[in-house]
C-alpha cells in the first residue's frame, strides 16, 4: 500500500498513482510533478481500478528427476536460525554505485550511478556461486530485507548475495533527479537488462569470481519477469533464474489471447470460503457498493459518507463520491497479494496473518438492511490495510500521490508494460470496467509524450513461444495472488518447471520461511533449491 501518514490521517493516492506490486493500473496516471518523494511500503507496482484472473488449481510441485546432483547439507556451522537475519541486513552487505551508460545501445556518452549491494560473508572466494536478485520498481533495499530464499541459503551455496536496483528507482536516478518527458527515454526493460550485464560483469572481476561460478537471478513480480528475462536474453551470463509471481504472459499478442477479467476474479477469489474467508464477504462487498452509489446521488448522502467511511471530508460531486467505490473495493487487491499466513509489513506496515480473511470477517454479518452498519463493515475492512497502524483518525481519500517512483511505472507501462485488465462485475465484485485503448494511448501521449505499444513486451521477448527457446528457470505462483492469472502455470520442458503454490500470496517462496508456512510453499523451496543446485553442477560441469 503506497499511502502517507500525516499525523493522525492517512493520504490516499489516486487510484492511478500505483505500482506492480499493488492492484496493477487500468488507466496509465499523470507524469511527475515537483511532489516529494515518500518511499514506498509495498512491492510497487493500488488501489482501484481492478482486474481480474482465473481462479488457478493447485497442484503438488512437479518433481524433475535429475541424476548425479550433488548432496547438499547444512553444516553445523552454517545452519541457519530465525535468529541468523535478525537485525539491519543492509549492514551484512557493501553498497556501492556504478556508473552506467544511460544507453547501452548506442554510443552515447551519458552516465548515471546504479546502487548495488554485495553481500559476500557467507562466500567461498573465487568459486562460490553468485545469487543475483533482479531489482523492480522501487527501492532495493525493500527487496533485500525480505528476500529470505537467498540469505537462508547463502551459506549452504557458498554463495554471494547482490541486489541491483533498476534505473529511475530508489537511488539510482539519472539526471540527478530532474525529471522531464525527455529525461526518461532512458527507461525501458532492454536497458535494465543491460546494467544487469554490466552489472555481473563487473562484479566478477571486483571480485574474481570464477569462469565455472554459477550465476542464478531472483526475482519477484517484475522483478521476476526481469530474472527471466535476463536469463532469456543473457544465458551466458545467467545459469538460471528463480521467477516468482511474474506475470510474463500478461500481453497482447499471446496465444490464445490473456484473460484481461482474471486478476479481478482471482481478488474475488480471496474473498470466499474456499480461500479461507466468511461466507458473506462478497455479497456484502457488493452491497456496500451499492449502498455508496446510491448515496452519492445526493448532498446528504455524500455527506452521510464523510461519518460512515471514517473520511477526513466528505466528497462534493456524484462522480467524486462514486469514486469511493474503487477506492474501498481496490483494498481487497493489496489484501490479496499481502496474504501471507504470518503478520507481515511487506505490502503494508503491520498487517496480520491472513489479512483479507481479517478484513472479511468485518463483513461477516448479515447485516439485512442496515445501511450503516454494512458501511462501517467495509470501512473497518479497509481498515486492515488503510490502518494497520490503529491509529488513524480519518482517510485522506483524495490525496495526491508523493510521487516519483510510483509515476516511473506508469511510463513502462505506457511505452512496453502494457497490461489491459477488466473487471465485469459479475464474476467480480468490482465496478464494470473496460479497457480502452484507444484512450489510454491518448493518456500516455498526453502525459509522457510516448505512442502506446501493446505489443511491444511480446515482440521482444516472445510471450510464451519466446520462453519455449530458453531454459533452467523455475515460474513459482500461488493461487491467492491475482498476478498469478499472468503466470506460466504449466511446465514448458523439464528445465522450464511450474510450480503452483496451495494457499500463496504474491512471491511467498522468496520470503524468509516461517513456522506458518503452509506446506505447498516448503515444498516450492525444495525444487526451487533441487534446481538451483542442478543448475550449479551443470555449470561447473561444463567448464
Amino acid at each position: 500500500m503506497t499511502g502517507s501518514r500525516n499525523g493522525s490521517h492517512l493520504r490516499i493516492p489516486s487510484p492511478s498513482r500505483r505500482t506492480m506490486e499493488s492492484a496493477p493500473l487500468l488507466h496509465p496516471p499523470s507524469a511527475p510533478s515537483s511532489a516529494s518523494y515518500t518511499k514506498p511500503l509495498a512491492l510497487g507496482l493500488a488501489v482501484a481500478s481492478l482486474v481480474s484472473i482465473a481462479l488457478l488449481g493447485s497442484s503438488a510441485s512437479p518433481q524433475v528427476p535429475h541424476a548425479n546432483l550433488p548432496a547438499l547439507s547444512l553444516s553445523s556451522s552454517s545452519k541457519v536460525t530465525p535468529e541468523s537475519f535478525t537485525g539491519d541486513l543492509r549492514d551484512r552487505c557493501n553498497v556501492s554505485f556504478l556508473e552506467q551508460n544511460l544507453d547501452h545501445f548506442t554510443a552515447s556518452h551519458g552516465t548515471y550511478q546504479q546502487r548495488y549491494f554485495a553481500c559476500a560473508e557467507h562466500w567461498t572466494p573465487g568459486t562460490g556461486p553468485i545469487f543475483f536478485y533482479t531489482g523492480n520498481e522501487g527501492d532495493v533495499e525493500m527487496y533485500l530485507t525480505h528476500t529470505g530464499l537467498m540469505w537462508e541459503n547463502a551459506a549452504d551455496f557458498g554463495a554471494m548475495l547482490v541486489f541491483a536496483e533498476h534505473r529511475y528507482f530508489g537511488q539510482s536516478i539519472p539526471f540527478n533527479g530532474t525529471f522531464s518527458k525527455e529525461n526518461m527515454r532512458f527507461l525501458s526493460v532492454e536497458q535494465a537488462l543491460g546494467d544487469y550485464a554490466v552489472l555481473v560483469e563487473h562484479v566478477k572481476e571486483a571480485y574474481n569470481v570464477s569462469r565455472d561460478s554459477a550465476l542464478i537471478t531472483f526475482g519477484g513480480s517484475y522483478g521476476g519477469m526481469l530474472a527471466a528475462w535476463f536469463r532469456q536474453k543473457y544465458p551466458y551470463l545467467v545459469d538460471g533464474a528463480i521467477a516468482a509471481s511474474a506475470p510474463l504472459l500478461a500481453f497482447e499478442g499471446e496465444s490464445p489471447p490473456i484473460d484481461n477479467e482474471a486478476f479481478s476474479r482471482i481478488v474475488t477469489f480471496g474473498a470466499t470460503p474456499a480461500a479461507g474467508s466468511s461466507a458473506n464477504c462478497v455479497p456484502n462487498i457488493r452491497q456496500a457498493s451499492a449502498a455508496v452509489r446510491a448515496a452519492a446521488t445526493t448532498p446528504e448522502g455524500r455527506q452521510s459518507l464523510k461519518s460512515a467511511l471514517q473520511l477526513c471530508y466528505a466528497p462534493t460531486t456524484e462522480a467524486e463520491a462514486t469514486s469511493l467505490v474503487d477506492l474501498f473495493t481496490g483494498v481487497f487487491g493489496d489484501l490479496a497479494m499481502g496474504n501471507y499466513p504470518y503478520p507481515s509489513s511487506y505490502i503494508a506496515e503491520n498487517l496480520p496473518g491472513y489479512p483479507y480473511r481479517a478484513a472479511c470477517e468485518h463483513l461477516a454479518p448479515d447485516f439485512a438492511n442496515d445501511t450503516s452498519r454494512l458501511l462501517n463493515g467495509i470501512k473497518d475492512a479497509a481498515g486492515v490495510l488503510f490502518n494497520s497502524t490503529g491509529t488513524l483518525r480519518c482517510y485522506d481519500w483524495n490525496a495526491t500521490a508523493p510521487v516519483q517512483t510510483e509515476n516511473f511505472w506508469s511510463y513502462l507501462w505506457c511505452s512496453e508494460m502494457y497490461m489491459p485488465f477488466d473487471q465485469n462485475g459479475v464474476d467480480d465484485f468490482f465496478p464494470v470496467s473496460f479497457h480502452n485503448e484507444t484512450r489510454d494511448a491518448a493518456q500516455c501521449l498526453e502525459n509522457w509524450g510516448v505512442e502506446l505499444r501493446p505489443r511491444w513486451a511480446n515482440t521482444v521477448f516472445g510471450g510464451v513461444d519466446g520462453l519455449k527457446y530458453s531454459s533452467n528457470i523455475v515460474f513459482s505462483n500461488g493461487n491467492y495472488d491475482p498476478w498469478s492469472g499472468y503466470g506460466v502455470l504449466a511446465s514448458l520442458s523439464d528445465s522450464l518447471i511450474a510450480v503452483e503454490i496451495d494457499g500463496g500470496a504474491h512471491h511467498l517462496d522468496l520470503m524468509f520461511s516461517n513456522p506458518l508456512d503452509p506446506v505447498s510453499v516448503v515444498k516450492a523451496r525444495k525444487l526451487e533449491l533441487h534446481q538451483i543446485r542442478r543448475w550449479i553442477h551443470e555449470k561447473k560441469a561444463n567448464k
